[in-house]
């Protein structure tokens, strides 16, 4: 413990780490069960990735939360949380913006035929008839596995550039996994399948849902209610503390230590819930791991995200939610369009926020460039693209979100495991939850559910397998409400 002046101990029973929508997840089911606990957060405000940003009544969205999931037991928590009025439905728009035209996304065949043209069109199909009958060999990696479900050639079109943006390295150098969970089910077959055979909202291939729900004020609105109501409940919510040390004994965490600006306190704690990143949940160990194992730790690498808001004319923006773009002499990855999301996202009529996403990592020279400089590159690159008059841009506003996506390398598989084994044996009482805290590229949906599944086998003794979730697709996707 620091200096008695500057430390505090409390007693705390559950230690929740993190308050985004696993930790607070996790909270709110266990003061259902009446059984209090403590959030620490070592941000000032909650929501993490899905909380709303506001700047000057604009509010912006952290990328794009569509509230749409196949597990009820989310849905229906959703609802508990927020009334269903505070809930939109919205109908899904969005595009790949591909050498100047934009490609209709789901596929639409008349669409893409007239961009792509007859003979590309025809090679394209080529193509994908091709790896039916010769698959690529290596199908572990991003590139393999995609090429394998549209062809090598539409692969290099809608999918590799964008992926490079994202995470910075060669697409061959991503593993499968982040392709099986952002494209589950789908491939060029069911894509056109589905565009000659419309079905309304079709919801059995999440990349082609037609509509989703939406928090009238965004995401955060969600989790800025969950926090009233676990406090409601009895328990705390402490913002603004980082935890720095996490002691354990005989095989258990004991004792969670934070700093915030009125130095250090120590939680005592029954056990500990935990979506902050696993390399530095097992960083923070004391006594600490073997080298072997820290070395796993500093292995597991994350993207880093920042947005580029600007406030235009709504009648010179697009009608899409976001659109990606797949144009390799610009930077920008994505563009969300918040008044498509809820119009209620804006400050001013006649108005509306595009909000440019750039990839980035931590310390980079995007993540250290000044505000006023990314504002004006994003002009530049819509410009360049020849998708908005920069005569008409107005406001413009900048944030940042490290630790925004899991990196999906090589050898990041062998390194979880590693940590996994070290924190079952050594802090049995300590369980990882969340799309950080798994380090796994979970939505918001599965993040919740990790979340609830493991509060289940803390009060009830159950025996979930957390780290199945969005996984096996059975497991998640396709559970009766009888199972749960």
């Amino acid at each position: 413990m620091s200096d008695a002046s500057k430390s505090d101990s409390r007693c705390a029973g559950t230690v929740i780490i993190g308050a985004g929508p696993a930790g607070l997840t996790a909270a709110y089911q266990l003061g259902k069960h009446r059984r209090g606990c403590t959030v620490v957060e070592a941000d000032d405000v909650v929501g993490g990735i899905s909380r709303t940003v506001k700047r000057d009544g604009w509010r912006f969205d952290i990328g794009g939360h569509r509230f749409f999931t196949k597990v009820p037991p989310v849905s229906k928590l959703w609802h508990e949380i927020l009334p269903d009025e505070d809930f939109l439905t919205r109908p899904r728009m969005s595009r790949i913006f591909y050498r100047g035209k934009f490609y209709d996304y789901p596929l639409r065949p008349t669409n893409a035929l007239r961009n792509l043209g007859l003979i590309e069109s025809i090679r394209c199909v080529l193509s994908y008839m091709w790896v039916r009958i010769r698959p690529p060999k290596e199908q572990t990696t991003f590139e393999g596995y995609t090429a394998a479900r549209f062809g090598w050639r539409l692969y290099g079109i809608f999918f590799k550039t964008y992926t490079e943006k994202v995470w910075g390295v060669p697409a061959n150098h991503i593993q499968a996994d982040w392709a099986a969970q952002r494209i589950k089910n789908l491939n060029l077959f069911s894509a056109i399948w589905n565009a000659i055979t419309p079905r309304r909202n079709q919801k059995d291939i999440a990349s082609l849902i037609e509509e989703f729900e939406y928090p009238r004020h965004g995401p955060g609105m969600m989790w800025e209610r969950c926090h009233q109501l676990v406090a409601e409940q009895g328990s705390r919510v402490e913002l603004g503390h980082r935890v720095v040390r996490i002691d354990h004994v005989g095989g258990r965490a004991a004792t969670v230590v934070t700093a915030s600006s009125d130095g250090e306190t120590e939680f005592e704690c029954t056990e500990i819930i935990s979506s902050m990143p696993i390399p530095k949940l097992v960083e923070v160990m004391n006594p600490s791991p073997t080298q072997d194992v820290l070395s796993a730790a500093k292995g597991l690498s994350f993207r880093d995200f920042l947005t580029v808001a600007l406030v235009v004319p709504a009648a010179e923006a697009f009608p899409d939610n976001w659109i990606y773009v797949h144009a390799p002499d610009v930077k920008l990855g994505r563009i969300q369009n918040f008044g498509a999301w809820s119009p209620e996202m804006i400050a001013e009529d006649g108005m509306t926020c595009l909000g440019l996403e750039y990839f980035v990592t931590e310390g980079d020279s995007l993540w250290t460039a000044d505000d006023a400089d990314l504002v004006d590159m994003g002009i530049s690159e819509l410009k360049t693209l020849g998708l908005l008059d920069p005569d008409h841009v107005g406001q413009g506003y900048v944030v940042r979100m490290a630790k925004a996506y899991p990196m999906y390398d090589s050898e990041y598989r062998d390194n979880v495991d590693i940590l996994r084994e070290w924190l079952g044996q050594h802090v049995a009482n300590v369980y990882p939850i969340g799309r950080n805290g798994m380090h796994r590229y979970n939505n918001q949906d599965h993040s919740m559910y990790t979340a609830m599944l493991t509060v289940d086998n803390i009060v009830n003794g159950t025996g979930h397998n957390v780290w199945d979730v969005n996984v096996d697709a059975e497991y998640h996707e396709e559970m009766s409400r009888s199972e749960w």
